[in-house]
């Protein structure tokens, strides 16, 4: 049976409860409105197009996923390269699967067969895993790290999935002020902080009197003692100047982003960028002194082919920052591009795959090795993003993120705290308003919530 002869499949699943998890399989291989996905079997309709999966009640969810999973490829003639695998943080089940088996070979095998996943998705999880057990595997549980968030860019780019605002006049100092509350609660705490992320957003829309006071207030307020990593994402090239550049070193930033996406003029006005690629070569030749700078890339960008994006990696590699993430296109609902072209991120899965494959030979053949992944919604061929490091300086903080190991409390409208119970092996979310204007309305409520997990009066 052709994908595209029948106009809704459905799959009745015997022996579930919750669907979610099925539903986001489902979706890497057909739009929404292609599917339906049923809980049990009573009433299976005997239609062409119509699946029963798990007649026999198995209770292990595993192999029912395989079992729809298998019928997926089978309806589309296509194998996804992370099989079975669904959800932001890919390497997660890699962990505990080198827990039980305490080998890589076998982990690799584990997750082959478990979870369907491709030779080449193997194996770059497990590069990242002996990465990560090599050395940023000891967390001292006493540890927190903590981010802080800036909701505003200069302008909004058409594929944009994070809460960014356009500030209007006073917005950002209103919104500083009450930040700066959430900052001073989590210094009465006096936790120790491993690392700290200022991201947004654009945090460097922010002008020299606003930085300069956002870090003094850090500085003053938290315990700094233990800090292995600070890192502030510049970001947009255009925002970048010297006094800026300046102040973040006086405080002890040893990490800053520079953000290109990409390297073609005419994508960067495509897609809503102010900033021109000589402002990205300005940028860097002002930033010296940083332990660390990343810059992003994003590979499946609207008009870009494969060699537009190989002349992006070129660029970026004859730049050499410490670290370069690529991301693979993800357009999530509300963007301008969702709206112009809601597909477009299923259509560009082929495209994109060849930029990752050719992404990954190039950087290891520079000096560049993976260090963390994660994946989200709506992206491209249902991928992944990967952060790569040369000379083994990766981001501690986005390691400690993905892993979920460590708690981490976010500071800022959309932040959202991750409290960790190691103990009990569990984890809660505790997340703040993602509207700034309703979180300036609502701090005391933010700060409550927070004292309901991690104390403090």
């Amino acid at each position: 049976m052709k994908r595209g002869t029948i106009h809704l499949y459905k799959f009745y699943i015997n022996n579930i409860t919750n669907t979610h998890y099925y539903e986001e399989l489902t979706k890497v291989f057909f739009s929404r409105n292609q599917y339906e996905i049923i809980i049990g079997t009573d009433g299976y309709e005997f239609n062409e197009g119509s699946f029963a999966i798990n007649k026999i009640g198995s209770d292990n969810r595993d192999d029912i996923v395989r079992e729809l999973y298998h019928k997926l490829c089978e309806l589309t003639g296509h194998e996804h390269t992370w099989g079975t695998l669904t959800g932001v943080r890919p390497l997660k089940p890699a962990i505990l699967a080198y827990e039980k088996h305490k080998n890589i070979n076998d982990t690799k095998a584990f997750m082959k067969s478990n979870y369907m996943i491709s030779e080449e998705k193997a194996n770059l999880l497990m590069d990242i895993l002996n990465y990560q057990l090599s050395n940023t595997w000891e967390l001292n549980d006493d540890d927190i790290s903590v981010y802080i968030g800036i909701p505003f860019c200069p302008t909004r780019c058409s594929y944009c999935s994070f809460t960014s605002n356009i500030p209007r006049d006073g917005e950002i100092d209103r919104y500083l002020n009450a930040l700066y509350k959430e900052i001073e609660f989590l210094g009465t705490l006096n936790k120790s902080i491993e690392t700290i992320y200022i991201g947004g957003g654009t945090p460097n829309i922010l002008d020299e009197r606003q930085l300069e006071e956002l870090l003094n207030k850090i500085d003053s307020n938290l315990n700094l003692k233990n800090l292995k990593e600070y890192s502030f994402e510049a970001g947009r090239p255009d925002t970048i100047n010297v006094e800026k550049l300046n102040i973040l070193k006086k405080y002890g930033v040893d990490r800053i982003s520079i953000n290109p996406q990409t390297f073609n003029e005419k994508t960067l006005i495509e897609i809503g960028r102010d900033h021109s690629i000589k402002e990205v070569y300005d940028a860097y030749s002002l930033a010296k002194g940083f332990n660390g700078i990343n810059s992003d890339l994003i590979a499946g960008l609207p008009g870009e082919g494969i060699g537009d994006f190989e002349n992006t990696l070129d660029k970026m590699i004859e730049i050499y920052p410490e670290n370069i993430t690529v991301h693979s296109l993800s357009i999530k609902r509300g963007s301008k591009l969702d709206e112009t072209h809601p597909n477009y991120y299923r259509e560009s899965g082929e495209l994109v795959a060849q930029m990752l494959d050719l992404t990954y030979e190039k950087l290891r053949n520079n000096g560049y090795a993976p260090y963390y992944i994660y994946r989200q919604k709506h992206m491209a061929g249902a991928l992944e993003n990967v952060g790569y490091m040369r000379d083994d300086k990766s981001c501690l903080y986005n390691i400690r993120i993905m892993n979920e190991r460590q708690s981490i409390l976010a500071l800022g409208a959309g932040g959202i705290s991750k409290v960790v119970y190691p103990k009990e092996n569990r984890h809660e979310r505790v997340p703040n308003v993602s509207n700034y204007e309703i979180y300036i309305d609502r701090i005391d409520e933010m700060i409550d919530r927070k004292k309901g997990y991690v104390g403090g009066k």
